[in-house]
Formats: C-alpha cells, sequence, structure tokens
C-alpha cells in the first residue's frame, strides 16, 4: 500500500504556512465530511485522508519528520482532493511526478514500520482495559528494605451473567440502530468531527432484547479485588511503579489494564532519611560524654553494632557507621548516629554535693 502525499492531499505547497494548511483543510473537511455526504462512501474516505494529512501537517514536530521521509521518495503524488493547488512540491518539474513506493517491498522493519511508528498509522495497539491508580501507605522499613503489601482496589469487572454484553440469558443481540453498529458516533460542527462512544449501546455495536438482570446491561460489575504489591528496596514517598495487567478488565475479551501505584512512606520512631543515608538519635548521660563509653546501636535490619563515644564528646555530635543505610542497586548509605546528651532534671543532695565540687575545682562557680 503506497503512503499518499499529505501536501497533494490537502493541495497546498510544501512551504505552506500554518495558517494555509489550516484553510485548505477546513474547506475540505467541510466538502467531503460525511454528514454532507451520506450516500457517498468514498467522500468519508477522502475526509479521513484529509484528516490524517491535517494531524501530521499542522504539527510542527510531526511535520519536520515528515519532510524528512516525504525526500526519501516515499509517497504517492499522484492526484488528492485540492491537487489543483500543490503542484509545485516535490515529484513536479523536470522528472515529472515521482514514482509510487509501495511499503510492502521493504521488509518488515522498512520505512513502512518507521512511518507508523512516526505517525500512527497502520498497525494499532490492542485496546485494553482502563488503568487504576492507587495510592498506598507502606512501613518505613518496607520502604527501605523493599518487601510486599497487600491493598484492596474497587474496580469494574466483566459481569460472569452476560460476559460483558449487557444482555439478559436468553436474550437476542441486534445491530444498534443509534450508531448502525460501528460502536461509535459523531459529534461536528463546522466541518470537525470527533468521534465518541455510542451511548445507547454503550460503544458495542450491539443492544440486547432485554437487559442483563445482574448489571443492568452496562456489561461490568463493581467488585473488591486484593493485589499483593512489592515494594522495590529504597522506596521513598512518592515512588511510582506500573503493574502490567492488574488493572480493569478489558471488554469484550480485550486484556485487562494496569495498575499505577503511588507510595506513601510513614515515619518511624526511631531513624529517619536523608537520600540513603539513615539518621537516628542515641541518648549519652554527662558521665559518659565525659569519660567515653561503648554504645550497642540498632540498625534498620535489627543488627547491634557496637559504636565507641571517646571522651568529652559534645552534644549533637555525629558519629558515622559506614554501609548501614538503605541499599538502592549498587549503592549503599550509611547510618549516622546523633548524640544527645541528657541532663538530670533533678539530683539528690549527694549528687548535687559532688557536681558543685566538680564545679569549684573546675572553675566554673554558679
Amino acid at each position: 500500500m503506497a503512503s499518499k502525499d499529505f501536501y497533494q492531499v490537502l493541495g497546498v505547497p510544501e512551504k505552506a504556512t500554518a495558517a494555509e494548511i489550516k484553510k485548505a483543510y477546513r474547506r475540505l473537511a467541510k466538502q467531503y465530511h460525511p454528514d454532507a455526504n451520506p450516500n457517498n462512501p468514498q467522500a468519508a474516505e477522502t475526509f479521513k485522508q484529509v484528516s490524517e494529512a491535517h494531524a501530521v501537517l499542522s504539527d510542527p514536530e510531526k511535520r519536520q519528520k515528515y519532510d524528512m521521509m516525504r525526500r526519501l521518495g516515499a509517497f504517492d503524488s499522484g492526484a488528492r482532493p485540492g491537487a489543483g493547488q500543490g503542484r509545485g512540491g516535490p515529484g513536479a518539474g523536470a522528472g515529472g511526478p515521482s514514482e509510487m513506493f509501495d511499503f510492502g517491498d521493504i521488509g518488515s522493519m522498512g520505512l513502512g514500520d518507521i512511518f507508523s511508528s512516526i505517525f500512527g498509522r497502520g498497525r494499532r495497539e490492542e485496546p485494553k482495559g482502563e488503568t487504576i491508580e492507587a495510592e498506598v501507605e507502606i512501613p518505613f522499613r518496607t520502604a527501605a528494605l523493599g518487601g510486599k503489601v497487600p491493598i484492596a482496589l474497587s474496580m469494574n469487572e466483566t459481569c460472569a451473567t452476560c460476559g460483558g454484553n449487557g444482555a439478559a440469558p436468553g436474550a437476542t443481540l441486534s445491530t444498534c440502530p443509534e450508531c448502525k453498529g460501528r460502536g461509535t458516533i459523531s459529534f461536528g460542527q463546522g466541518g470537525f468531527a470527533v468521534n465518541r462512544p455510542c451511548p445507547m449501546c454503550r460503544g458495542r455495536g450491539k443492544v440486547p432484547s432485554q437487559n442483563c438482570p445482574t448489571c443492568d446491561g452496562v456489561g461490568e460489575i463493581r467488585s473488591e479485588k486484593k493485589v499483593m504489591i512489592t515494594v522495590p528496596p529504597g522506596t521513598d514517598s512518592g515512588t511510582k511503579i506500573r503493574i502490567r495487567g492488574q488493572g480493569a478488565t478489558g471488554r469484550s475479551g480485550t486484556p485487562p489494564g494496569d495498575l499505577m501505584v503511588t507510595f506513601r512512606v510513614q515515619p518511624d520512631r526511631f531513624f529517619r532519611r536523608d537520600g540513603l543515608d539513615l539518621i537516628c538519635d542515641v541518648s549519652i548521660n554527662l558521665a559518659q560524654a565525659a569519660f567515653g563509653t561503648r554504645l550497642r546501636v540498632k540498625t534498620l535490619d535489627g543488627k547491634r553494632v557496637v559504636l565507641k563515644i571517646p571522651p568529652g564528646t559534645q552534644p549533637g555530635r555525629k558519629f558515622r557507621i559506614k554501609a548501614e543505610g538503605i541499599a538502592k542497586g549498587d549503592r549503599r548509605g550509611d547510618l549516622l548516629v546523633n548524640v544527645q546528651v541528657t541532663v538530670p532534671e533533678q539530683l539528690s543532695p549527694e549528687q548535687a554535693e559532688l557536681l558543685k565540687k566538680f564545679a569549684d575545682s573546675a572553675g566554673m562557680p554558679f
């Protein structure tokens, strides 16, 4: 099948401005609109070509890519609607019109596939169910270490009674009188048309003689679904993951949609996070700060690491324990221990006397 020269379709020269392209499209769309030509199938096909040409040439990025492909001679420059205006484009002149180029001769990886990937023509993606979005709260440790969490989803699923066609058992299906079996209807004004699912048949193209008693003809029912979600290690609040095939059920046997999960991480009572580093606060008393001590600090995975506190440690000093933070891929953070020196709120008479003697000997009267 040869690709059409979009400039020839709209009848505009290669250097046409955006305004000229828009004007040509309006004129041709009004002339060949299916509503204005109800008994002319060729007019509907022409209208489709005109709309396709306008969709590409009115988009600067798509037009640039199209022009690049066009220079390779991969388009049919035969006469098209309004071609009387566009005789000056490539293909005209001394060499005459360019030869029709058949993409089928290129092979499965030829220009036809490149053209389809750029403009969305040719192969169509298989329709599937809607993508469901969910926000999930997860514990701090699960987010840091990874794990699994269950979530409950409320979604539409195909009605088991009617199989999605909306018909009661034993009812007959007939062509929808509203859309004539197409499943879509066109809304248009001034030469522009937009297709929407038919409200009478809900896009199925068929209407039942009696609606399904379970779903009332909708073809879907609301149900609860439980899904086990895998949390990747190092997950932070706002992280999103897509789970293929766990979304809404597709209609008429089409594949289900996807599930898009956004994670919200709950705070932890002991740890805080700074990138891949973990931060925790540890309290010591005045004597430990003055003379030094050894502490057993809890890590994220439940281990205990011995931390040496040197004599004369000041409040707020931080100690770094290497590679005890959050692991993500081939990277791993550290554990930062923030030392807090606690001061007793009350002293016994003996403690008060000893502290006074210490202050006097240190030259710190109060």
